[in-house]
């Protein structure tokens, strides 16, 4: 999600399905409660990895990075049609797990309570297109500007903006931010979409003010929109094209305007966990240098917000 400390859009997306857990090592795995898929493929082990040594003892002996994420969230991480977990970080994932050895397993959460499982170590690390941000690697809430936590350190593994979508043909000469005032947006709630909306609100004149409805998930503001029930929607670009492409075989939506707020999604990892999260950025510079995330991004058509190296706590 993009710039804020709440952008899932980087920020604190919220959602609310219940699916259990995902394990991707070379692996994807359903587990848990509710309607769940499982699927397995063959990956690398512990002992035969070419990164293993990296990992802190506790998880190289446990096998598993426990991920916290919001599983509602195309292309980035979501249920495709047969119910099977798929998207771009768990194929990341799933790369970096046969890096070190070890299964990625996820667990669905919704997205503004990921970083409290974090310090409560229910996951040792949230990958969930969230976005780096100063605040949150300073433990910042955004609105507030108080400090709620210690923060985290970011593995940053790709990048994103924020875009605005409308009804295709409709676009009520919607092009930018300044363009939604006096009309209303859908998105979902306490992403860097929702911080914009809010933002650009308070410079509308004449007591035109942005009209936000915000909800749990992107999913539930697009049927809004396609109803008929606002003027635009936005969510971080890839999900906003995703969108686009797929709604309607491509007939409901339209991308309007250019990207802004572009940000590098990052791994949140504990900042008490700093070999963890230096295993997972030699995972990812691996996978970067051997091809094999260049053939994840293109796979999802999203090579624009490709990186061509690991960085830690990137984010401004």
């Amino acid at each position: 999600m993009t710039a804020s400390t709440t952008r899932r859009t980087a920020a604190r997306r919220t959602r609310i399905l219940a699916v259990g857990a995902v394990a991707v090592s070379g692996a994807l795995l359903l587990a848990g409660c509710g309607d769940q898929t499982n699927s397995s493929q063959g990956g690398s082990d512990v002992k035969s990895a070419p990164l293993a040594d990296k990992l802190p003892k506790d998880v190289k002996d446990a096998g598993v990075v426990k991920v916290g994420s919001d599983i509602a969230y195309p292309p980035v991480e979501y249920k495709d049609k047969d119910g099977k977990v798929v998207g771009i970080d768990l194929d990341i994932a799933k790369a970096l797990g046969e890096q070190l050895g070890v299964e990625f397993a996820f667990e669905n959460g919704t997205f503004d309570t990921l970083l409290g499982g974090l310090r409560s170590k229910r996951y040792n690390i949230a990958m969930s297109a969230m976005t780096d941000t100063k605040d949150r690697q300073n433990g910042i809430d955004s609105e507030t500007g108080k400090k709620v936590g210690e923060g985290v350190d970011f593995v940053d593994y790709f990048n994103a903006g924020v875009s605005i979508y409308t009804k295709k043909g409709d676009t009520q000469g919607i092009e930018t931010w300044a363009d939604l005032c006096g009309k209303k947006i859908v998105l979902q709630r306490g992403t860097v979409s929702h911080d914009l909306a809010k933002a650009e609100s308070k410079k509308c004149k004449g007591g035109k003010k942005i009209a936000i409805e915000a909800f749990d998930n992107d999913q539930q503001a697009q049927t809004r929109l396609r109803s008929g029930g606002a003027d635009a929607g936005s969510s971080d670009f890839p999900v906003a094209a995703f969108a686009v492409k797929t709604s309607g075989g491509g007939k409901d939506f339209e991308l309007v305007g250019e990207q802004v707020e572009a940000a590098p999604y990052g791994i949140a990892v504990p900042k008490n966990n700093p070999e963890l999260r230096d295993a997972i950025k030699a995972a990812l510079d691996a996978i970067i240098k051997n091809g094999e995330y260049e053939k994840i991004i293109s796979k999802w058509g999203v090579e624009d917000g490709a990186v061509t190296e690991a960085k830690i706590n990137g984010g401004k």
